[in-house]
């Protein structure tokens, strides 16, 4: 009995599976594409927010200063914009106590030269 060849019954044949791989495959670019995306996007709010304070630095650099209730309340507006180290935020806070007399009233005098050092001394500080 243990001598019966059968014919019909094949012996198993390997099949070749490579899902493994393509799945490890598909994740790594999936994984560089996101990462790719992320890269873009963060590169892109840095350097627009490099634009903005390089706008108002343009904007408080070509300012008409005869002018001085709208130069006060324009100053007082970009110095808060753009200072952002220690040193900047108090040259800001200095420009911005000094403009307190400038504003608030129907008729101001002309900016005097005591704030136009501060001004020049605070826009020579401020790194764009």
């Amino acid at each position: 009995m243990n001598e019966i060849k059968i014919n019909d019954i094949k012996e198993l044949v390997d099949i070749p599976d490579y899902s493994l791989y393509i799945y490890m495959f598909l994740w790594i670019i999936g994984s560089l594409v996101v990462f790719i995306l992320l890269f873009i996007l963060i590169r892109y709010f840095l350097t627009r927010k490099k634009n903005k304070k390089k706008e108002y630095y343009t904007i408080l650099k070509n300012l008409d200063l005869s002018d001085s209730k709208t130069a006060a309340y324009t100053i007082t507006k970009y110095a808060r914009l753009i200072s952002q180290s220690d040193r900047e935020k108090k040259l800001s806070n200095e420009l911005i106590e000094e403009l307190e007399s400038y504003k608030y009233k129907k008729d101001v005098e002309p900016l005097n030269d005591n704030f136009k050092i501060l001004f020049g001394r605070f826009m020579d500080n401020v790194d764009v």
